[in-house]
Parts: C-alpha cells; structure tokens; sequence
C-alpha cells in the first residue's frame, strides 16, 4: 500500500508509516543478535568472540547498502511526491542496476581481503580462524542485502512501510529457526550461523523484488519510461555517495576502535561485541525514525510543503525519545538478563565487560535520539553537507578519544567515547537545523 505523507495531520501521518518500520528494524536486529546468542551459548565465548571481532568489517559493507537505500529513498520520495511518476520509475529500475554491478564487485574484492582486514585490527590467533570463516560467508550473501536495501528505499519512498515488515518478520524468524538447527543441533558453530543468515536474506530478497516489479507495474504512465538513466544515477549519487562515505567513515573508526578493544583479550572482545550488539540495536531503532522523517521531508519538500516539515520533526523527535527510553531503562538496569542471551557463565569477564559499556553509554541514548531526527531533516532536504559534518565530527571525536585515554582507561576510554561524540554530534545537529540552510534544498 502506497501513502502520500504530503496530506493529513503529520503526526499521525508519521506515526503510521514509522510504526511498521520501527518494527521491521526489530525483526531486521535480530539477524545479528541471533548469530551472536546462539553462537555464544551452543559454541562458546571465543565464537561470540570471532563474530564480534568481524562484526565492524561486516559493517562496512552494510554503510554501502545502507547508504545507497538513502540516497534511492530520499530522490525516489521526492519525485512520488512531486508526482513525477515516470521519473520515479526510471530512478527505481536504475537503482536496481546500479545495485547489482556494485554489490557483485564489492563481494569479489571483499573475499579475497578478508584476510587482510582481520590482521589490521589485530584480531587475536584463538579466533582468527572462526573470524575468517564467519566473514567470507557473510561476504558471499551481501548481494542479497545490498539489493533488499535498495528494495525497500524504493516501497519506503512510495510510503509503503508494511511490506518491508512483513518480509522482514518472515526471514527473521527463517534466521533464528535456521542458527539453532545450525549451531546448536547440528554443531557447525559459527559457519552454521553465517549459512543461516546468508539463505534468510536471499530469501528476503527474492521475495521483495517479485513483489517491487508487481507494485511497479501498477504505477502507469503516458508513455514507457527508460529502464537505465545515467541522469538518475547521478541523482540518486548526490544522496547516496555522501550517505556511504558517511556510513563507511563511521565504519573504518569503528574498526579502529575495534583494533583497540580485539588487544583486551577475548573476554572483553565477547562482552563488547554482545554490549554493542544490544546498542545497535537500540541506535538503528532511533535510525529507522529518523528514515521516517527523511522520507516525511523529502516528500513535503517536493511538494513545497515547508510547514510540513516542520512539524514532521517535532513529531519524529516525540516519536522517537518515546521508543529510546525503554531501551535506557532496560540496558541501565536490566542489562545482565539481555547481555546473558549472548553467554553461558553468569559470573564471566565478558559479562561485566558488557554492563560496564552498557551502563556508560545507555543515559545518553536521548542525545542521540535527537541527533539522528534533526540529521533526518538535513538528509531529506538534501542538505548532505551539513548532515555529513555532524556524523563526521561524532566519530572523529569518538576515535580520539578511545586512543588519547586508551594506555590508561583501556576499553574504558572507547566507552566513554560513545556519549562524549553523540552530545558533540548533537549540538552541532541542532545549531544547522535553526540555521534554515536546508530550507534552499530543492529537486533538480
């Protein structure tokens, strides 16, 4: 079902096509959880440990398809918005094109550097192995991610947010039933939960783009429109581009915080990697708000609705601090019973390393809940410059801190440079947005 966010009361106009994204991006986390949990409780601590330890490598290749699908939403928003249908399907078959080549040539380099990457973050020998396992296999499905990602920028700009959902609960559920066969029946540890993650998401991906061919072909037009525009690639760049090296710059610091936390031994690699499974999980939940309000602007903006925008925002950050704080509550006060979803021994190092993460980074959840909606309206508007900068500044002060402290806070100094980047990041975030920059930002 396709909306139009340029009508109705915005609030609940946002609320209706967040909600089925918010829980989509449930459903979506628990790929990674469930590769971690079950492989820390059926493997062992060093296979929680070596899917932990790959994880930031992993992510990299997330940030393109994850970019990729924002810049696909925001310029497809626009021209549904705009009613511009028969660029909208041309931008939408061009997505798809440019999808395939660049996910099958980012696998064939990625496969044959694996072993690379997991040397330069000093992943430890004890698991270097199960590591590289778990990679390459992952590596080999990311065309499956790459296209479900710019599949669903393309539902999600025609304000479908049910159909991602409902695929999403369906290979999540194929994921989980898949890693306990897998790892814990069959003990094929943690290539077992690479191979369950890899045939969910083909799963998910096949589905999405028979039902994305079928949508497509309802939306009608005068006259056919061309099936591959260099114009619309270069559109749909100018979002995408900065939203990658975003992502992936966010990425490369991380796998320099990770080189740092792989040298504190294995124990504190399997409670960090559990400890930040769990906040991602929380951070991409205020993501996927923060998705609903680019899609929100990006339409109002083609529609020349300013107001719109503007009171889309103050609803997004009222949605969003609403689902954020269960999450700081839970993770403050509650960590152990999550963080033992990941591990067999109550009493471990790798325990207590995680609520010391938990503890230190879950109060300050709501600045960068109010970050991520306040870059949510910069990147709709297009204003990418901007938005780049407040993500940037966020890991670049991140990065700093966790090696200036490191020799004497040791993995207490990549805690605690979690909340000191969001509440930089956040200010900055909040000073662009009152600058009325984005306010210029128009289709070409």
């Amino acid at each position: 079902m396709n909306h139009d966010l340029t009508i109705g009361k915005p609030s609940s106009t946002l609320f209706k096509y967040t909600f089925p994204m918010f829980v989509s991006v449930i459903f979506q986390q628990m790929y990674n959880i469930a590769d971690s949990a079950i492989a820390g409780k059926f493997a062992g601590e060093n296979a929680l440990a070596a899917i932990g330890a790959s994880y930031p490598i992993t992510m990299i290749f997330m940030a393109v398809a994850t970019g990729s699908n924002v810049g696909c939403t925001v310029v497809l928003s626009q021209f549904f918005g705009a009613k511009k249908l028969k660029n909208f399907k041309t931008a939408a078959s061009t997505a798809i094109i440019y999808g395939t080549v660049i996910s099958l040539t980012l696998t064939l380099i990625a496969v044959l550097c694996s072993p690379l990457m997991l040397e330069a973050i000093n992943t430890p020998d004890s698991i270097f192995s199960d590591a590289e396992t778990y990679l390459n296999i992952y590596l080999f499905g990311f065309v499956f991610l790459f296209l479900y990602n710019m599949i669903n920028g393309i539902f999600n700009a025609m304000g479908d947010s049910r159909t991602p959902l409902y695929l999403l609960i369906a290979s999540s559920l194929m994921n989980i039933v898949l890693d306990y066969i897998l790892v814990a029946v069959f003990p094929y540890g943690v290539a077992g939960a690479a191979v369950a993650t890899l045939i969910a998401q083909g799963a998910a991906c096949i589905s999405a783009f028979v039902l994305m061919i079928f949508r497509l072909r309802k939306i009608t037009v005068e006259e056919k429109p061309p099936r591959f525009s260099l114009h619309m690639l270069t559109t749909i760049l100018f979002i995408a581009v900065p939203s990658i090296l975003q992502s992936s710059f966010v990425s490369v610091g991380n796998l320099f915080i990770q080189s740092l936390i792989n040298s504190c031994g294995e124990s504190v690699i399997a409670g960090f990697s559990a400890a930040t499974k769990l906040n991602t999980f929380a951070v991409t939940s205020m993501t996927t708000i923060g998705s609903g309000v680019s899609s929100f602007t990006a339409q109002n903006i083609g529609a020349g609705e300013i107001k719109r925008v503007k009171s889309g925002l103050r609803s997004g950050l009222i949605l969003a601090l609403c689902f954020t704080l269960p999450f700081m509550i839970a993770y403050y006060f509650f960590g152990e019973p999550f963080l033992m979803l990941f591990m067999e021994d109550g009493g471990s190092a790798a325990l207590a390393a995680g609520m010391e993460f938990l503890r230190i980074v879950s109060p300050f959840f709501p600045f960068v809940c109010c970050k991520l909606i306040f870059d949510a309206v910069l990147r709709g508007s297009k204003a990418i410059l901007l938005f780049m900068i407040t993500t940037f500044s966020d890991l670049i002060i991140r990065v700093a801190v966790s090696f200036i402290f490191f020799d004497s806070l040791q993995q207490l100094s990549v805690y605690y440079s979690w909340p000191i980047g969001w509440i930089i990041g956040a200010l900055l975030s909040f000073v662009f947005y009152f600058s009325g920059l984005w306010h210029k930002r128009r289709l070409s």
